[in-house]
């Protein structure tokens, strides 16, 4: 079955037939023509095919850090509701927070075309990825950082971080913080500054050695958390830059016996499900992942659809939740 029978079988031209499978004019009485030949056969156009015809893929690479992160996972639910009506087909990318794995599907996609667009979840943005980044002629949305110059959609880490820490800081005398590298200019960089400043703006001064770097996980929490109460054993509150690392800060705390609030009190970042179940339930700042990787998808649809060449930036919001991790 080709695209010469379908014409045969709806009585219409191959020109017709064509411009029906490409989103061309034809007459609605030949649609429906089409359409019905094209239901009772199962005819199904060749991919191929038609990208020769339109130079066009349909479909998107997405690339992403971590598979079994909830916010990864709530960002590509927004990205999948934003190709929702559109012809458009994502290509999941997991690189497991490897740098090399990103360059290495930064070039594939973008090679011989291989798809229209793509969407980067970026963590750590070195000088290679810039440069890869600078090659590309394919239409490029970055997810989770603010980069200029480019197409990107991002969230307002450091005020986020900030307004969380200040609602702890209510009711604190000495502060800890459990952060990430400052690679990750978001999520390490601008929420530790959004700490520290709130502890500026409360007239409090955390001590260097109260402030711990980890990675994402709740491993990493539970472990930091440990360290501190071994070197700063009278902190009384604890703001962790993502609900993960809190959950594993609570644990902990936990273990040794400590109260949450009432001795310690945590906050996290990114008001995770968990965070909503947990007891002590979590106060947290929510991001709206979910909502970002749906702008993030419309912003990549308008550039690939003949958009302007204007990079656009948006930031996101966020919202306080004061739970009982807090007092």
């Amino acid at each position: 079955m080709d695209i010469n029978e379908i014409a045969r079988l709806a009585g219409v031209s191959r020109a017709t037939v064509s411009r029906y499978l490409n989103n061309g004019y034809v007459s609605q009485e030949k649609r429906r023509l089409i359409s019905r030949v094209i239901q009772e056969t199962g005819y199904v156009p060749s991919q191929s095919a038609q990208q020769l015809r339109t130079g066009k893929t349909n479909l998107v690479g997405v690339i992403i850090p971590k598979i079994n992160s909830q916010s990864v996972a709530r960002m590509v639910a927004g990205i999948t509701e934003g190709f929702v009506g559109t012809d458009y087909q994502m290509l999941l990318a997991n690189t497991n927070n490897s740098p090399d794995e990103e360059l290495r599907y930064l070039r594939l996609f973008a090679d011989q075309n291989r798809v229209d667009g793509i969407i980067f979840m970026a963590t750590v943005i070195t000088s290679e990825h810039l440069k890869v980044m600078r090659a590309l002629t394919t239409p490029l949305v970055i997810l989770g950082q603010d980069l200029e110059g480019y197409n990107c959609v991002y969230h307002d880490d450091y005020r986020a971080s900030f307004e969380v820490s200040r609602f702890a800081l209510r009711s604190c005398r000495q502060p800890a913080y459990i952060g990430v590298l400052p690679d990750d200019i978001a999520a390490g960089e601008m929420r530790h500054r959004g700490f520290t400043d709130a502890c500026r703006a409360a007239g409090i001064t955390p001590l260097p050695e109260a402030q711990v770097i980890g990675d994402f996980t709740v491993e990493s929490g539970y472990l930091c958390c440990e360290q501190l109460m071994d070197t700063v054993p009278d902190i009384d509150t604890i703001s962790c830059a993502t609900d993960d690392i809190a959950f594993g800060a609570i644990t902990c705390l936990a273990e040794y016996g400590h109260r949450v609030p009432d001795e310690v009190q945590v906050t996290g970042i990114g008001d995770s499900e968990l965070s909503r179940i947990l007891v002590p339930s979590l106060t947290s700042a929510h991001l709206f992942y979910k909502t970002s990787g749906r702008e993030a998808a419309k912003m990549l649809v308008a550039a690939m659809d003949g958009g302007d060449e204007i990079p656009r930036e948006l930031k996101m919001g966020y919202e306080i939740y004061g739970r009982n991790s807090t007092r």
